[in-house]
């Protein structure tokens, strides 16, 4: 029998009315605490003063023998009647303030269920753990594991413990009332992180903790935006305390696939927490109960660097399965994807023969200098040495007519690189860099956003030459052509690197179809008539496969 049947009261079992029935078992918070105490919440060891001070002003409130038989009883069959209850008794407008939203069963077996697929954990650690649904569920598929649970909430971590001690897990639980990101607790164990990090928007958090996130990120290397919600703070919490071989999942909304704070997701998901499969849910499967928002499961393994990412999105809880599933990204690619929402959509299978470029080869556009007229070579860096000059496509017009090879490089103009350790220079060498620094300061190339965000102001960082370049800006189809010269480019080009040893003739056969097959509709058209064609773009572009491409053909 489900809820949303609703037969007659009477005709109900004791147990369905009590969870049709919930506000009047529960009519208050401190009914839903004493009735926690009474399942055996206090048998979860430590309790903080909060919660002993919650507990104590329950303590009056009584509970027949036959209504807490019937609760165990619904525990133990696999319902929550204690979070459903909490989530009664407080609106979703006021759980919103501390991200509380609960999550519903088929989405916690999925995750358990891949959590089983992928490894054994020794620990599982659940932060904004609510009720326990999730440690309850990985607890009893994972006999052996200790289990952590963190929530800010004392009520929710009471009535916690009452549910991992009415299903027997008593003995290996730990409940913690305070805020995941202060969680430390090393250990050797092999640890499984998983959950839904509570989502709090950037207005309600406060400075100190935006203050944390940007340092934090900054100790690993990554820029982090202070508009980030709170389960972007849980990520990088996570990230932080993990170790290689560590791995978890979360569900959490899904913006942060796409908006530019969720930059730090993404670049964490490739370098650092490992990620391996991304299951978006929409808002039709009501991943959220209380909210109409689209949810993405995100799964990941510690230091992993896997060369694909499943994607996949889905409508219904029914199409859930399991998470390792989907459409497979290169990370190469996701490295210069600015959004990645879009990748879950289904795409039309390839005909027989034919690739996405982006399987095939990485698509780069070209360093930007920050400021050309300093950059690219000219009278006034006419003393520097040959070794940090570097002969570079710098107009689209060098593409344009270099037809399809680019053999000749003496005719293009030399952008100045010069390396972050001017150590690596010999004493002569140095005196003429150093001269032209000075020159460059008062040309004011230190000071510009691009500067001031390297990690030294003076080093453009060209890319290696690519094999084959394209053109990323005009008022016309795109040009691409070999690069025979081995000529470097800036951002006015897209560098297209083979992902695997490609031959003279399978590069030359590749750049002709693009030649011919990719039009200006590829791009993207501004005011003007301006198209731009942005790496993604390229990325998802049909392309002949290897195989056909080796051969000189364009398909089997």
């Amino acid at each position: 029998m489900t809820l949303s049947q609703n037969p007659p009261l009477q005709q109900l079992r004791p147990q369905d009315r009590i969870l049709n029935e919930l506000g009047k078992v529960f009519p208050t918070e401190f009914d839903l605490i004493a009735g926690a105490l009474a399942l055996g919440a206090e048998n979860i060891k430590p309790w903080s003063q909060q919660e002993c001070s919650l507990a104590a002003a329950a303590k009056h409130i009584v509970f027949s023998k036959s209504k807490l038989a019937m609760l165990r009883e619904i525990i133990l069959s696999g319902c929550d009647p204690l979070g459903d209850a909490f989530c009664t008794l407080r609106s979703p407008s006021v759980r919103r303030e501390n991200g509380a939203t609960y999550t519903p069963g088929p989405i916690i077996q999925a995750m358990v269920d891949w959590a089983q697929a992928h490894a054994t954990p020794a620990r599982i650690v659940d932060p904004g753990t609510g009720s326990a649904r999730f440690l309850v569920n990985a607890g009893r598929s994972f006999p052996q594991a200790r289990l952590v649970g963190v929530d800010i909430d004392p009520v929710c971590t009471i009535i916690a413990r009452a549910n991992l001690a009415v299903t027997g897990l008593a003995g290996r639980a730990q409940i913690i009332l305070g805020d995941y990101r202060r969680f430390t607790e090393p250990t050797s164990d092999r640890t499984l992180y998983i959950g839904n990090p509570p989502y709090v928007r950037h207005h309600q958090i406060t400075a100190n903790w935006k203050d944390w996130l940007s340092k934090e990120a900054n100790k690993i290397g990554i820029t982090a935006s202070k508009l980030a919600g709170l389960h972007v703070h849980f990520f990088l919490a996570t990230a932080r305390n993990a170790k290689p071989g560590d791995f978890g999942a979360f569900i959490t909304a899904a913006e942060w696939l796409d908006v530019n704070y969720g930059a730090l997701v993404r670049s964490l998901l490739l370098d650092g927490l490992g990620g391996q499969s991304i299951t978006v849910i929409n808002p039709t499967a009501q991943p959220f109960p209380d909210a109409a928002t689209t949810a993405a499961i995100t799964t990941f393994e510690i230091a992993s660097k896997p060369s694909s990412v499943y994607f996949r999105r889905i409508n219904s809880l029914k199409d859930l399965e399991a998470l390792k599933k989907g459409r497979k990204i290169h990370r190469d690619r996701l490295a210069v994807e600015a959004r990645w929402s879009h990748l879950t959509h289904p795409v039309a299978k390839p005909p027989e023969g034919y690739v996405e470029l982006g399987e095939l080869c990485r698509v780069h556009r070209g360093q930007v200098t920050g400021a050309n007229s300093v950059w690219i070579a000219g009278e006034h860096s006419r003393n520097l040495p040959a070794s940090v000059l570097y002969r570079s496509v710098t107009r689209a017009r060098e593409i344009f007519q270099a037809d399809i090879i680019l053999h000749d490089a003496s005719n293009l103009r030399f952008v100045i690189d010069i390396p972050t350790d001017l150590d690596m220079l010999n004493a002569e060498e140095r005196r003429a860099v150093q001269d032209f620094l000075a020159i460059a300061k008062r040309m004011g190339a230190n000071g510009g956003y691009i500067a001031t965000h390297r990690k030294a102001w003076w080093s453009v960082g060209l890319c290696e030459p690519a094999p084959i370049i394209s053109t990323y800006m005009a008022r016309r189809p795109p040009a691409f052509v070999l690069n025979k010269a081995n000529a470097r480019h800036i951002n006015i080009a897209h560098g297209i690197y083979p992902r695997e040893p490609m031959s003279d003739t399978a590069r030359q056969t590749l750049v002709l179809y693009l030649r011919s097959n990719v039009s200006q509709r590829s791009g993207r058209t501004y005011a003007g008539g301006l198209t731009k064609f942005e790496p993604a773009r390229w990325s998802g572009s049909l392309c002949p496969a290897l195989r056909c491409l080796r051969r000189g053909s364009y398909s089997d």
